[in-house]
């Protein structure tokens, strides 16, 4: 059945569909043996569909997992420096992008999918997902340090970070735990923001990303998602791009003002006509 092109690419495992637009603009893109256009409908198991020359094998099942990456491990496949990578720990055959990056002294859930698309929509800025994390400090932070947190401090980069949930962590009386609920994925925003309020974090471990928990994972494994949790996880993925979609960020824009009768504006002024 025929399905824009751009989509097809996307669930092949190419990247966003934003991603595979932009593939195709590039020029990189041929089908049977014609350059291909945004938007061209294609039939993906009898058309010849290429990328760089090379022919675009048929969508992949799609495959869900959920890593507990250890610290001194990068967030990536591609290593850097000899540093080991999520490949050293999950070896299956399909390509697979990771949701939610961790620095490298951090731990925690990582997702791991071959839906591109459902990857951007999940990790990008614009939809403003929630990432859970606990997070050890120094010291407790007093009550004013919090209300500084919640409100949402500037980073070292000028962005302002947007207000957040944050609660002492009550399984750790003893230990300066905290928990934080972020809207955001700036680079060591966790670090930065607690090193403006005099403190710094000397463990961070993510436990949730939208509906998926890190449960009792230990640092390395892994596993797939429950038919539920997957179906969670599309619904949430959903529901946050709803509210932004063709709205060009509609949460920046100023409410428009209502235009007021000449009967309003005669009497706010006291005139009566």
């Amino acid at each position: 059945m025929p399905e824009r092109l751009q989509k097809v690419l996307a669930r092949a495992g190419i990247g966003s569909r934003r991603k595979c637009e932009a593939i195709i603009r590039a020029g990189r893109v041929t089908v049977n043996g014609r350059t291909a256009t945004i938007g061209m409908k294609v039939n993906p198991s009898s058309d010849d569909i290429r990328l760089d020359g090379e022919r675009i094998q048929p969508a992949q099942e799609e495959v869900y997992l959920i890593l507990y990456k250890p610290v001194g491990v990068l967030s990536s496949f591609r290593s850097q420096g000899g540093k080991p990578t999520l490949l050293d720990l999950v070896d299956v055959p399909q390509r697979l992008f990771p949701v939610g990056r961790l620095d490298l002294k951090s731990e925690g859930l990582v997702l791991l999918t071959n839906n591109g698309e459902l990857a951007n929509r999940i990790q990008h800025p614009r939809y403003e997902h929630e990432k859970e994390y606990r997070v050890l400090l120094n010291r407790l932070p007093d009550a004013s340090q919090l209300s500084t947190l919640r409100r949402g401090v500037v980073l070292p980069d000028g962005t302002k970070a947007l207000p957040m949930r944050i609660w002492r962590d009550e399984e750790h009386d003893q230990a300066p735990w905290i928990r934080m609920v972020l809207r955001q994925g700036r680079k060591r925003q966790i670090r930065e923001m607690v090193k403006t309020i005099g403190l710094s974090v000397r463990k961070l471990i993510r436990v949730r990303i939208g509906p998926v928990v890190l449960g009792n994972l230990r640092p390395g494994e892994w596993r797939a998602l429950t038919k539920s949790e997957i179906g969670h996880l599309k619904s949430y993925a959903t529901s946050i791009t709803g509210r932004h979609i063709g709205s060009n960020s509609y949460r920046h824009r100023k409410p428009r003002r209502k235009h007021k009768s000449n009967d309003q504006q005669k009497r706010r002024s006291g005139r009566s006509g």
